[in-house]
This record gives C-alpha cells, structure tokens and sequence, in this order.
C-alpha cells in the first residue's frame, strides 16, 4: 500500500501538528507514504529530518490553484500512489480525480461541498462524522479517527526559568493568540484569583492586544506570553490546571495532551469540548465568554483535592482507552485497508 499524504499548509497549529506526528509515526511503522507539503512550513523540514520522502508544492493563492492542481495531478500521475489523503481544504482544493481514491481529513464543522475531490472523509470527533453524514455524506464513506497527544513524557520546566514563583498556582493555556481561542477571558479570569499565574503558550495576531489587556488589568507580572513553544508536555507537567477557554473549537487537542500529563481541565462549552469532556467526572465545563463562570471553576479546581484527584484518574483511564496514538494508528489503517479492498 502507498499513501499520498498532502498538507500545504504553512501554519503551526493542532491540524499541522497531528498531520506531521501521524505521516512519521506511519513512517516508523512502515507504510510506504509520499509527502506533498509546503516548503515554508515548519513541518516541512521535521518531515524531510524523520526520513519521509516529502515533495515540495506550494500553496499560492486561490488564483493559481488551476496550476497547482495541474502539478499535484502531474505527481500523482507519476507517484502512482493507491490513496491520496488531503489534509485540511487547501489540500483538497488542489487535489483532482484521476481515479485514485482521496480521503478528506476535517478539523472543524466544514461543508463536504467544499472538498470536491473526495471519496471518503475522515473526522477528529464523532460529532464531526456525523455533520458530514447529515450534509449528504454516505455512512460508508465518512469514519472516525481520534485525535491523541504527542507532547513527550519529560521533566516540567522550571518555573523560574518562566519568571514564575515556585509556590504560585499556574494555569496554561496551548492555543493560536485568535479571537475564537477567548484567551481574553482567561486573562480577566485569573487577573480576579490573586497568587495565580498564566502561562499562554502560542503565538498569533492577537499578542499585541492580549498584553495590552494583562497591562491594563494589572497582571503582566502574573500573565507570560511564551511564543511557539515545542516542550508542551513539559509546560503541562509544571502547571497546576490547563486551560481551553475557546469560543469556537472543534476539538481540542489540549484536551487529550493534559489527560495524557494528568493534569485537570477546565474548558469552555465550545463544540469539542462539550461533546469529549463529561463535565464534573474528567474536566469542568463553563460557558463561553462567562469571566465569573471561569473563575470560579479555576478556584473550585485549585482549592479542592480531591476533585483535582478524581478529575485526572478518570481523563487518565479514558485517554489510555480512546485517545492514544496507537488508537488512531489503528483505526487510520483500518480504514486505507478498507478502503483498498472495496476498490
């Protein structure tokens, strides 16, 4: 079996991530893969160093699509692969039909229409598959694959390093700096629980504003902006509550990184969130854009042991279950062999 992996995206967020995490632990386990990826991406060269074969495209604008999917048909053509996979829609769009099958990959709540070349469809959440479904997606053709973590098992950084009191409670939040991510909220929030500290760990268009914010409330000593960071799971190891406090969010990986850590979750109501975490057993769900409701899940959470205890035992057994990688490995497979064999 060979499979075309494309992903042109030159963003650092999940989507990319699990992209780059999935094509090298397949890799490792020995599936025959070609690699379609954007030269400018910061993946690009982690996939090239991990011995995947990668093949440069770049993701013009949507004008020259026409000629990038000439150039993707033309390496398809040659490659002779037995699946295409498009992750994300720019993927997709540039992706024509030659009569090998394509599977879409969907991150978020997105129109089937918009993946024109598509065969199969596969969704990080159930809720997702069953968008698709409703939006005239056959069920035979529309699968499941959980997302998991990748953040390694190291030592926490040390607080110091962060200029961070020892004995402080720390919060962190792993998330672009957009306005659907409501790190505004969880600013507002922590700058009402005195002795607590935010970690944000990410970078984006909204940094400028989101400090403006901690300066004007007071907290730029309690609130650090860590930019891009690749020791997450050392970052979730030193806090003492991880936070997604998200308007819009189709899943959240963050959700799986701090069960993976063991350490407790409260996240808004966003659409992940809501339908992957059972509030009060593995995390506390608030509603979005509630400042009050965020804040007293924080200080419930920090001031009560035995709900902290009781919160990371259930995500932890529910992670080792449902949302590792040997899972998706698993289920990802399953589906190429599927696939394959009703061809």
């Amino acid at each position: 079996m060979k499979v075309m992996q494309v992903m042109l995206s030159r963003a650092n967020g999940g989507a990319e991530l699990q992209f780059a995490d999935t094509v090298k632990a397949l890799h490792r386990d020995g599936l025959d893969q070609i690699v379609l990826a954007n030269p400018a991406s910061a993946r690009y060269g982690e996939l090239v160093r991990a011995g995947v074969k990668v093949l440069p495209v770049r993701a013009w604008g949507e004008w020259l699509a026409p000629l990038v999917r000439w150039q993707v048909g033309r390496i398809i053509r040659r490659e002779r692969p037995d699946l295409v996979q498009c992750w994300m829609r720019r993927a997709a769009n540039v992706v024509p039909r030659t009569g090998v099958p394509v599977i879409g990959w969907f991150g978020g709540y997105y129109d089937p229409d918009r993946f024109p070349s598509c065969d199969f469809f596969v969704g990080v959440t159930p809720g997702i598959v069953k968008h698709m479904v409703e939006r005239g997606v056959a069920p035979d053709r529309a699968f499941y694959v959980n997302t998991y973590s990748t953040a390694t098992e190291t030592d926490p950084v040390r607080r110091g390093d962060l200029g961070t009191p020892a004995e402080a409670s720390v919060l962190l939040t792993l998330s672009r700096l957009h306005p659907k991510k409501g790190l505004d909220v969880a600013i507002q929030a922590v700058a009402r629980i005195p002795g607590c500290h935010l970690w944000i760990a990410g970078d984006g268009p909204l940094q400028a504003e989101l400090e403006a914010l901690a300066a004007g409330l007071g907290v730029t000593d309690r609130v650090r902006f860590l930019g891009w960071r690749t020791d997450r799971g050392a970052l979730m190891r030193a806090a003492d509550l991880c936070l997604l406090p998200s308007r819009y969010e189709p899943f959240g990986t963050v959700i799986i990184e701090a069960w993976q850590a063991g350490v407790p979750l409260v996240a808004c109501e966003a659409a992940g969130p809501k339908e992957t975490v059972r509030d009060g057993e593995d995390g506390l769900l608030v509603p979005i854009d509630d400042v009050d409701a965020l804040e007293g899940a924080i200080r419930r959470v920090l001031g009560d042991r035995a709900l902290r205890d009781r919160l990371v035992g259930t995500a932890s057994r529910r992670y080792a279950a449902e949302f590792t990688l040997e899972v998706a490995l698993a289920r990802l497979r399953a589906i190429y062999a599927r696939i394959l064999d009703a061809a």
